[in-house]
């Protein structure tokens, strides 16, 4: 029964250990066989925590755009081990990071309207949403709004938003 509950939730996408942990308690396995069966999968390597916080990361942060705070939450959420999260985060650097938020904040721009200073405060809540962090977001925010308008991101003190 363990077994099949645990290829039951492996068949629809990678799970952490601890995922599958929760799922064989739901089903009322006893602690010990959960256990066993869990070791085998590790051992086998259909439970890899690292393998599958590696490609979390790099999934999230190129479909949604998710800085490493959020990353890092998601993970948690998943029972991903500290040090094994900062081990996948690593891959992603401050450069990737602020990179993608500009390119977050640009296309959002382009379907924003209205006054400078709520198109601003809209863009720097969407990042933050997504886990960037205030100095990022308003450097991306400020350069998106110069590549369209020089004058309108004049208009805009970023020392009021900064963290």
């Amino acid at each position: 029964m363990a077994r099949e509950i645990c290829l039951r939730q492996l068949s629809t996408r990678p799970r952490t250990r601890s995922e599958l942990a929760s799922a064989l308690r739901k089903g009322g396995v006893e602690q010990e066989v959960a256990n066993a069966v869990l070791d085998r999968y590790g051992e086998v390597g259909m439970i890899d925590d690292a393998a599958f916080a590696r490609a979390w990361v790099t999934s999230r942060h190129h479909s949604k755009g998710l800085a490493g705070r959020a990353l890092a939450q998601e993970l948690r959420q998943r029972g991903v081990e500290q040090e094994v999260a900062q081990e996948a985060l690593s891959e992603l650097d401050a450069e990737t990071e602020a990179e993608t938020a500009l390119e977050l904040a640009t296309r959002k721009l382009r379907s924003t309207r209205g006054e400078p200073e709520a198109v601003f405060r809209r863009l720097l809540g969407m990042l933050a949403r997504k886990g960037y962090s205030g100095g990022v977001a308003v450097r991306a925010v400020k350069e998106a709004m110069a590549t369209r308008d020089a004058e309108l991101a004049d208009l805009i003190d970023p020392d009021v938003y900064e963290e």
